[in-house]
């Protein structure tokens, strides 16, 4: 019975020894080594697999969205955006630019033009219309025939016996 008691304190020593010993150093011989392979093939595999997805998927996503989102968003925002833009621009622009302009020609280049233009043609005009109305209409023996064309003055003189 001693032997039996001896035996199973020299077993259970001896194992719960070796058995620990050995359990962790082949344990962690081959947890280090498996894992290690394992992690690597883990590795490899999502890295190839995740940049042939990551690149096929965000090529097709990011082209069809960003091709759709900006197409849309940028017709709208330019329509939306010139419109009001070029209409308030351009309302403004041409309303300062045509009143001041337009204000500003017509009064110098009008005035000045119609005063002399008007000075001269009608002081020429008149002078000469007025001088053969009168000549004829005291005299009412002879007719004349005045053209006045590009400041040239010719008179037909007609008379009636």
């Amino acid at each position: 019975m001693l032997d039996c008691i001896y035996l199973s304190i020299y077993l259970s020593i001896y194992l719960s020894i070796y058995l620990s010993i050995y359990l962790s150093i082949y344990l962690s011989i081959y947890l280090s080594i498996y894992l290690s392979i394992y992690l690597s093939y883990l590795s490899i595999y999502l890295s190839i697999y995740l940049s042939i997805y990551l690149s096929i998927y965000l090529s097709i996503y990011l082209s069809i969205y960003l091709s759709i989102y900006l197409s849309i968003y940028l017709s709208i925002y330019l329509s939306i955006y010139l419109s009001i833009y070029l209409s308030i621009y351009l309302s403004i622009y041409l309303f300062i630019y045509l009143s001041i302009y337009l204000s500003i020609y017509l009064s110098i280049y009008l005035s000045i033009y119609l005063s002399i233009y008007l000075s001269i043609y009608l002081s020429i005009y008149l002078s000469i219309y007025l001088s053969i109305y009168l000549y004829i209409y005291l005299s009412k023996t002879c007719t004349f025939n005045v053209f006045v064309d590009r400041g040239t003055l010719e008179i037909t003189l007609q008379t009636y016996n």
